[in-house]
């Protein structure tokens, strides 16, 4: 059986590649804000209805750059989830910060709103809240801890492109959101992602951090580091800017598929997106219990002999990582630690054929 994988990348036609690249060799402009890179950033403020936009070369250097961008205390304590991508508590590592791990809600898998105001010490600075599969986190009850405790907020928002609660742009929430534009995700620039935020005055500082602080020939305001997007991939982010709705339209479709096909199997749980968000598509998560005969583990093998490779996002959790088991506190994550042994990412892009769907299902059904 051909391999079937859990995603695959969203590719423009090689022959409109071919065409924007021959434009960046007329010019022999390559990177450092180029004429595609700005189209990019002003395209992606419609898209993603938002003030701001700042294009960076991957979506880690970006949450590094928004955890920075907010002058956090050096040493001082963010609230974070451990069910997320390693970059997410890194980035706030590497900012001589200190990831306080809090617990998941059982459904969406975001952070647990409810259980973030214990947390808080005098000092706590921020929260950094990942919206995980394109599921938004309780934005309304962050907000106003944030308000109650004078915290900043920024949002991972890399499952999430395009995605919007009750009719306004997910990168409008908090004081600054990142979106990643890797290969995996729905919309691509092959690597890439970008910070999105409501404060002007947030501008300057975040071009200053991602060009070395360099702010002309003659003038460095402040220490930065090389964040920049190269024209090659803004180019290619401007092609896929035509073709992500005609994608997410496809996985729409294979998300019905899954429905219909996997509801009605006991022991198997579909995750429901809130009524008042729309759906990114990034992934599709279904939940192993206890009353399936097979264990998630186990599932996964039996996928992988058939070469069918899920993903088991997010095993371990980051509180299991050795860098940060010290960051615990002898707290309990009771949801997390359930869920991270019991849910798998299926095949999810819209090439799949009806046939290759067909299989994935059969073996969920143990056919």
């Amino acid at each position: 059986m051909q391999k079937i994988l859990v995603t695959q990348p969203m590719l423009p036609e090689l022959e409109d590649v071919y065409s924007q690249i021959e434009e960046i060799w007329t010019t022999k402009w390559l990177t450092n804000m180029g004429s595609k890179h700005n189209e990019l950033e002003i395209k992606l403020k419609d898209v993603l209805k938002v003030n701001n936009v700042s294009l960076f070369n991957n979506g880690t250097i970006a949450l590094m750059v928004a955890i920075k961008a907010l002058d956090l205390p050096h040493g001082s304590e963010v609230i974070t989830t451990p069910f997320t991508f390693a970059a997410t508590p890194h980035c706030i590592s590497w900012n001589g910060l200190k990831p306080v791990f809090c617990d998941i809600e059982p459904d969406t898998m975001t952070i647990d709103a409810e259980k973030i105001e214990e947390l808080i010490t005098p000092n706590t600075s921020a929260i950094v809240a990942v919206h995980v599969y394109g599921f938004p986190c309780n934005v309304k009850k962050i907000n106003n801890i944030a308000k109650k405790y004078n915290l900043k907020v920024i949002y991972d928002a890399a499952h999430a492109f395009s995605t919007e609660i009750d009719g306004r742009g997910i990168g409008t929430f908090g004081d600054i959101t990142m979106f990643s534009f890797h290969a995996t995700k729905l919309y691509n620039t092959i690597e890439g992602g970008c910070l999105t935020y409501n404060d002007d005055n947030l501008v300057r500082k975040i071009y200053n951090l991602r060009n070395f602080g360099i702010r002309s020939e003659e003038l460095v305001e402040e220490v930065g580091i090389n964040g920049k997007m190269n024209e090659i991939q803004a180019a290619i982010g401007l092609l896929n800017l035509n073709l992500y709705k005609k994608e997410q339209e496809k996985r729409a479709k294979i998300k019905e598929f899954y429905d219909d096909n996997l509801s009605k199997i006991k022991g198997i749980r579909i995750p429901k997106m809130p009524n008042n968000a729309t759906n990114s598509y990034q992934y599709y998560p279904i939940i192993i219990e206890n009353e399936y005969p097979l264990s998630r583990d186990e599932l996964y093998l039996k996928f992988k002999q058939r070469n069918i490779y899920t993903r088991k996002y997010f095993y371990p959790a980051c509180h299991d990582y050795e860098c940060y088991k010290d960051n615990l506190q002898n707290r309990v994550l009771s949801i997390v630690d359930d869920i991270k042994h019991k849910v798998l990412c299926l095949p999810f892009y819209g090439n799949l054929s009806t046939s290759d769907l067909n299989n994935v299902c059969d073996i969920l059904k143990m056919d």
